[in-house]
C-alpha cells in the first residue's frame, strides 16, 4: 500500500444533521471534532508508507479509529463494525451515513507499521502538542508517576508445562515453514506426546513419573536441536524465534553430566537455574519475565504512567514506559525524565512512590532536569538509626572538601577512602580505635569489638540530597502535599477498567509498548472531551458495606 494524501473534508451535512438531532445535549466525540477537527493529517504518516502501490486507507482516519478502539477496549473487528454502525464515530471521522468503512485487518496493519517504525509515540505526541496549544498542558507544573503490573498474553507455566510447550511450539512452527524437512526427522513418540497442549491436569502426579517425562522431553528437544543445527539444514530454520527459544530454554533447564556410562541428560535442580531476570518462562513470549511485588506475582511487564496533576486543568498523561517486570523503578525514572525533556514537558515537582527514590535519582532530577522529586526516601537501615537512640550517620558532621568527619562527641576521623560497591562509588570513613575505646558513648555508636566506628557514605551530592529528603518527609508540608501522588492510581485503574489494560493484547515487549502508548493517547482524548463538556471527575467508589458502616458509626 502507498499513501496518496487527500484534503480532509468537513463533516458531511447529513451526518452532522442526524448526529446533532440524536445528541441534542452534546457528545464527547462530537465535541472533539468541533473543537479540534481531525487531530491528524495524512502527511504525518508519510514515512510509514512506500511511494508506490495500492492506495491505503486514509492514515489520519485509521489513527483516530485506533484511538477510539483503545478508548473503548474493542477488538479490531468490533472497531471496524463501529465505524460502519455508530453515528458518533462517523461524525468524528467525517464519514457519510452510508459509508461502509473498511476491513478490520487494516487496523492490525496500521499498528504493525507504527510498531516497526517506532512511531507509536507519533499519535501520543501529536495530541499532546494540540493540547498544549489550547493551554490544557503546561511544562514546569506538577506531575506524578507510578507503575503497575501487566500480564503477558501467555500463560504462566510450571517447569514441566514450559519445556513441553517449548518443544510443541517449535514443532508447530517448523511444520508450517518446512513440513517436508520435519517429516523426515519425526520420532515415533512425538505424535502422541506433542499433539495437545501441556496442562497440569494431563501431567502425571507422581514425582518419579514427572521426572521421567521431563527427561523424555529433554531428549526430544536435544534431538530436534541436533537436527536443526546440522550442516545440511537450511539456515532460516535455525533463525526461527521458536527454535531460538528452544535452544535457550534447553540451556537453562538441562545439562549433560559425565558418568561411567558416558554423558547423561539431567534436568537442572531449582537452585541451579539461572536468575529470574535472565530466565525464559514462556516459549511464546521470550521477553515476558516473572515479577513479584509484595504478594502479587505475575508473568509479563510493568507499565509506568506519568501525568499532570494541576487542579485547574485536565489530568493528561505525558509519558508511558513499558519495562521488564523485574526492573527497579528508580532505573526507569531517568528514561521517563529524558522523554519529558524531549517533549518540553518537564515538571517542577514530580510525585513518586518509594520505588523511584534513591540518592542518585534525587541528585539527577535536581541537577540535570531541575525537578524536585517528592517521595518517601529510603531509610537508614543501620541499627543506630532503627533503634532511635544511637549515633546514626546523619548525626556526624561531614567535611567533604577536607575529607574528614566529626562525631557527635567532637572527635575527628582518622582515615578517609573511596571504593566501588556494586558498581557505585562510596566513601569509607574510620575513627581511631583508641579514640572510640575511651568514649563513654561507645555503646550508642558501635558494636564492633576492638575497632573504631566506621561510616559508609555516598558521594557528597547524593549524601546531602538523601539527608535533605529524609528530613523533608517528616515536615507537615510534605505530609499535606504528598497525597497528591495517589491520584495516578486512578489512571491505571481507568486503563484497566475502561481499556482492558491489565493484560497485554499482543506478544512481545515492542507490541505491548505500542498498546500502552495508544491506550494513553486514547485516555487523553477521553479526558479532554470530558473536560470540554465539564463532566465531573468520578469519585472513589465506596462499597455498600462501607457506606452502611459509615452511617452506623
Amino acid at each position: 500500500m502507498c499513501l496518496h494524501p487527500e484534503p480532509i473534508q468537513p463533516v458531511p451535512t447529513e451526518t452532522a444533521r442526524v448526529a446533532r438531532a440524536a445528541f441534542p445535549h452534546g457528545h464527547p466525540y462530537l465535541t472533539l471534532r468541533d473543537e479540534f477537527g481531525t487531530f491528524f493529517t495524512d502527511g504525518q504518516f508519510r514515512a510509514l508508507f512506500p511511494s508506490r502501490g495500492r492506495a491505503a486507507e486514509a492514515p489520519w482516519r485509521l489513527a483516530l479509529v485506533t484511538l477510539l478502539q483503545f478508548a473503548e477496549g474493542l477488538s479490531d473487528r468490533q472497531a471496524a463494525d463501529a465505524v460502519r454502525a455508530r453515528l458518533d464515530w462517523k461524525y468524528l471521522l467525517g464519514l457519510e451515513l452510508t459509508d461502509a468503512g473498511f476491513h478490520h485487518s487494516r487496523l492490525g496493519e496500521f499498528r504493525d507499521r507504527l510498531g516497526q517504525a517506532g512511531a507509536e509515540v507519533l499519535l501520543f505526541e501529536a495530541l499532546l502538542e494540540q493540547f498544549r496549544q489550547r493551554h490544557l498542558l503546561k511544562a514546569r507544573g506538577k506531575q506524578r508517576t507510578d507503575a503497575t503490573h501487566i500480564l503477558a498474553a501467555v500463560r504462566l507455566l510450571n517447569r514441566l508445562e514450559m519445556v513441553g510447550e517449548t518443544v510443541r511450539h517449535a514443532l508447530n512452527t517448523v511444520a508450517e515453514v518446512a513440513p517436508a524437512w520435519l517429516r523426515a526427522h519425526l520420532q515415533p513418540a512425538w505424535g502422541e506426546r506433542y499433539a495437545h497442549r501441556f496442562e497440569e491436569a494431563r501431567l502425571p502426579r507422581e514425582a518419579a513419573e514427572r521426572q521421567s517425562l521431563a527427561l523424555a522431553i529433554g531428549a526430544d528437544g536435544f534431538h530436534l536441536l541436533t537436527a536443526l543445527y546440522a550442516p545440511e539444514t537450511p539456515e532460516p530454520l535455525r533463525a526461527l524465534p521458536a527454535v531460538q527459544a528452544l535452544r535457550e530454554i534447553w540451556l537453562q533447564q538441562y545439562y549433560r553430566a559425565e558418568t561411567d556410562r558416558g554423558a547423561e541428560l539431567r534436568w537442572r535442580a531449582h537452585e541451579d537455574l539461572p536468575p529470574a531476570p535472565q530466565r525464559l518462562l514462556s516459549p511464546y513470549d521470550a521477553e515476558a519475565r516473572y515479577g513479584k511485588k509484595r504478594d502479587t506475582v505475575w508473568l509479563g511487564y510493568k507499565r509506568h504512567y506519568t501525568e499532570t496533576c494541576e487542579p485547574d486543568q485536565p489530568l493528561l498523561l505525558t509519558d508511558v514506559h513499558t519495562t521488564n517486570a523485574l526492573e527497579v523503578d528508580s532505573a526507569t525514572l531517568p528514561h521517563i525524565q529524558a522523554a519529558l525533556e524531549r517533549r518540553n514537558l518537564l515538571p517542577a515537582e514530580q510525585y513518586v512512590d518509594a520505588g523511584y527514590v534513591d540518592a542518585h535519582t534525587l541528585v539527577e532530577s535536581a541537577t540535570r532536569y531541575g525537578i524536585q522529586l517528592l517521595g518517601p526516601a529510603p531509610l537508614d537501615t543501620a541499627w543506630q538509626s532503627r533503634a532511635g537512640a544511637g549515633f546514626a550517620a546523619a548525626d556526624f558532621t561531614i567535611h567533604w572538601e577536607e575529607e574528614w568527619a566529626e562525631c557527635p562527641r567532637g572527635q575527628r576521623s582518622q582515615t578517609w577512602g573511596t571504593r566501588q560497591e556494586r558498581g557505585q562509588p562510596i566513601v569509607q570513613v574510620r575513627f581511631a580505635r583508641e579514640t572510640c575505646r575511651a568514649c563513654p558513648c561507645r555503646s550508642d555508636c558501635t558494636r564492633a569489638r576492638g575497632a573504631g566506628r566506621w561510616l559508609t557514605l555516598r558521594p557528597a551530592a547524593e549524601h546531602v540530597a538523601l539527608q535533605a529528603a529524609r528530613s523533608r518527609q517528616e515536615t507537615p508540608g510534605f505530609r499535606a502535599a504528598y497525597p497528591l501522588r495517589s491520584g495516578i492510581e486512578g489512571s491505571h485503574s481507568q486503563a484497566v477498567r475502561r481499556c482492558g489494560g491489565r493484560r497485554s493484547r499482543y506478544i512481545g515487549a515492542v507490541k505491548t509498548q505500542v498498546q500502552h502508548v495508544l491506550t494513553a493517547a486514547a485516555l487523553n482524548l477521553v479526558r479532554v472531551a470530558a473536560w470540554l463538556l465539564a463532566t465531573p471527575r468520578a469519585r472513589t467508589r465506596t462499597s455498600a458495606f462501607a457506606r452502611l458502616v459509615a452511617v452506623a458509626i
